[in-house]
């Protein structure tokens, strides 16, 4: 198979999509020869078919990324590091709407979302570029005639595995904090969404870092995410997805050569209205934190809790709202939510739909497949739940959500810690206290008041309890990345 394919895309957008790996600064075709197909959502066809990473192609891009960090690249200072990750930033910007449209391609996004996970994507970028040369240690004064001091410094080769909700978003998180650092990454995508990265992976080389710094392989997580985590050459491993995978990786990095390891797993995350709360305008965040990007989102608001006072209303009011969402092709500029990822996707949240209806929970709103060609689901609101059902307590990644009433400030702490995850959660209320309150007895790694999915490249997000080890973004990001060495020296002479 050749190594590139010419694409036309919906909106008029022509390029030129790499097929290969990327390993060294070159597209190559696997060891092995192997291929998969990538699947348009919106349409169920396929789109081209890429180049399988397999265990070999691990290996050879490991080599490669070792040998860029022991030779090259070990010689660049950080001031230059910050610049190439900030013209990365800027070429991002510069073929925005092709990559977003890559986005729509794959995973099913709209274009007009897509453009804020690209937009998101540079200013991350553009954030640990700014970071890059001020990254240092400290100097520790013990005693008399004594030097000592601390250095950050990189931990080597690092393994990255990002999903497929948010592909080229996930490629920059990971990407920044670890190239800002000094380490060089070998990365897998999703086998679901190959596309963009390949893409950024070309930007990789027009911005002017050596070869072997960053290597993108597209494949599957049995095989070459397997490879990565076991990898006796991977320094650290760092994950995206869900819990169940965020375990094995674990075990196979602790049975290898005991990995650094960082996972930013799954939720289920409670959204908490109270009776003061400005009715639309927390309906209006609700909406966003539930079916933006489709459901398909770690945090996602799925567990609505309202207070009693207004739950009525509330309903009835959100239900309207929901009708608003357009559901359709992600290349229309009106649409919100476009397809699941994949069939097995839309199969999974399908079945949690039908578990839910025969559990005895009654849908508010939604519950079906939209249309009849791709894999469109319905916005889908239940109620008249109870806390352990499974609904209620498993993480369902699609546009699914349970609406429940509480009664008081109690209550709605117990309900919200009331799950193995504890990545997300939201109040909404006018009283300062309330907030704030709820806020710290929350157990989430982030808690937003009056609005949902409130991202930014200097906020720190990631988990506690089973949604993950670490965290992204922020300052925060930059120690999963460093080891510290203490360097002490003697100015006093011998001993005796």
């Amino acid at each position: 198979m050749t190594l590139s394919i010419s694409l036309e895309l919906p909106n008029g957008v022509k390029y030129d999509q790499p097929l290969g790996l990327f390993i060294n600064n070159e597209f190559v075709r696997g060891v092995e020869g192997k291929t998969f197909d990538v699947i348009n959502p919106s349409t169920e066809k396929v789109v081209c078919c890429v180049n399988e990473a397999t265990e070999k192609d691990v290996d050879v891009a490991v080599r490669a990324a070792r040998a860029a960090f022991e030779g090259e690249w070990h010689k660049v200072t950080p001031a230059k590091r910050g610049q190439l990750l900030c013209k990365l930033a800027d070429l991002f910007e510069e073929n925005l709407l092709k990559m977003a449209s890559i986005e729509a391609l794959d995973n099913g996004k709209s274009v007009s979302m897509a453009k804020i996970d690209v937009t998101a994507a540079a200013a991350c970028l553009r954030y640990y570029g700014g970071w890059a040369d001020k990254v240092h240690g400290k100097v520790i004064d013990t005693e008399h005639g004594k030097f000592n001091y601390t250095r950050q410094e990189p931990i080597g080769v690092c393994g990255q595995i990002i999903p497929w909700n948010f592909p080229i978003l996930m490629w920059a998180w990971k990407i920044g904090p670890a190239i800002a650092t000094g380490n060089v990454v070998v990365l897998k995508t999703a086998e679901q969404t190959p596309l963009s990265a390949l893409v950024a992976a070309e930007l990789v080389v027009q911005a002017g870092f050596p070869p072997g710094v960053i290597n993108v392989l597209s494949g599957f997580g049995k095989t070459a995410g397997a490879a990565i985590a076991s990898h006796m050459n991977v320094d650290k491993v760092a994950f995206t997805g869900s819990t169940v995978t965020g375990r094995s990786i674990m075990k196979a990095a602790a049975n290898s050569n005991l990995k650094k390891v960082t996972l930013e797993l799954g939720g289920k995350s409670p959204n908490i209205v109270f009776d003061d709360a400005d009715i639309d305008e927390a309906i209006s965040w609700v909406n966003f934190g539930i079916f933006y990007n489709h459901g398909q989102c770690c945090c996602a608001g799925s567990r609505i809790y309202v207070q009693e006072g207004i739950y009525d209303t509330f309903v009835e009011k959100f239900k309207k709202r929901i009708k608003e969402n357009v559901v359709g092709d992600p290349f229309e500029n009106e649409t919100f939510q476009g397809p699941q990822v994949s069939q097995l996707q839309f199969d999974r949240i399908m079945e949690y739909i039908e578990h839910g209806k025969q559990e005895g929970a009654k849908v508010e709103i939604g519950g079906k497949r939209h249309g009849d060609v791709g894999y469109f689901i319905e916005p889908t609101i239940f109620s008249n739940v109870d806390e352990g059902m499974k609904i209620m307590q498993e993480e369902i990644f699609g546009p699914v959500a349970s609406i429940a009433k509480f009664k008081t400030l109690e209550d709605a702490i117990a309900l919200g810690n009331k799950t193995t995850f504890g990545l997300a959660a939201a109040v909404h209320t006018k009283n300062l206290e309330t907030a704030l309150t709820v806020a710290n007895s929350l157990k989430a790694g982030t808690v937003w008041i009056n609005t949902y999915n409130a991202l930014h490249a200097a906020l720190p997000f990631g988990g506690f309890k089973e949604s993950g080890i670490g965290r992204e973004l922020g300052k925060a990001a930059l120690a999963n990345y460093t080891q510290l060495k203490t360097v002490s020296m003697n100015m006093n002479g011998a001993m005796f």
